[in-house]
């Protein structure tokens, strides 16, 4: 089985990219989607993706615990899209939403990040599926003002390193173009 990343901007055509290359595959196709409403743009977003999807692909909707809950609910799935660690990452610090940046204890949430991309590599590892993982690339724009934002950004950009180790291919998305940055036995 292969497992691929694809990072990139938002809109750089990362979900499209994950989506064609699971339909190539010809293969039951489970599509983990982690984002949340959170308000009536990100519904719309939502209704969107889930319109521009197969339906005969199985839907997990997850907020956390991604590896624990495609373990628990895989069935016949030969591809896993996990789409995306962008708002997994973000699910885990909303739940801390109400902390400023002199309360928020940076050791503490990174512990929840590393823990939750940990248990997906686990999850990869354990599973007779292939993985196709999709996630932005947040390191090559701006330093962000705040320390929140900056230890996102920190924390975001472990969690693809952590996973592009694991997975045999990785993909960087560039004006819909995808670019492979790293193929199976390359280093």
């Amino acid at each position: 089985m292969n497992n691929i990343l694809i990072v990139g901007g938002a809109r750089s055509g990362k979900s499209h990219f994950a989506q064609e290359l699971a339909l190539r595959s010809g293969k039951p196709v489970l599509f983990v989607a982690t984002a949340e409403p959170g308000d009536e743009e990100m519904r719309q977003r939502i209704e969107e993706h889930k319109r521009a999807r197969p339906k005969e692909w199985g839907t997990l909707e997850v907020t956390t615990h991604a590896g624990e809950e495609i373990q628990q609910r895989i069935g016949k799935a030969q591809v896993v899209i996990v789409d995306c660690i962008t708002l997994l990452v973000s699910n885990i610090f909303s739940q801390y939403g109400e902390q400023t940046d002199e309360q928020i204890d940076a050791s503490f949430i990174e512990g929840k990040v590393t823990s939750e991309i940990g248990e997906l590599v686990e999850c990869i590892s354990s599973i007779d599926a292939s993985f196709i993982i999709v996630s932005n690339e947040v390191g090559t724009g701006l330093v962000p003002t705040t320390k929140t934002g900056r230890l996102y950004r920190d924390l975001l950009g472990k969690a693809n390193q952590l996973l592009a180790e694991r997975v045999d291919d990785v993909y960087l998305m560039v004006a819909g173009l995808p670019v492979k940055i790293k193929s199976k036995g390359a280093s």
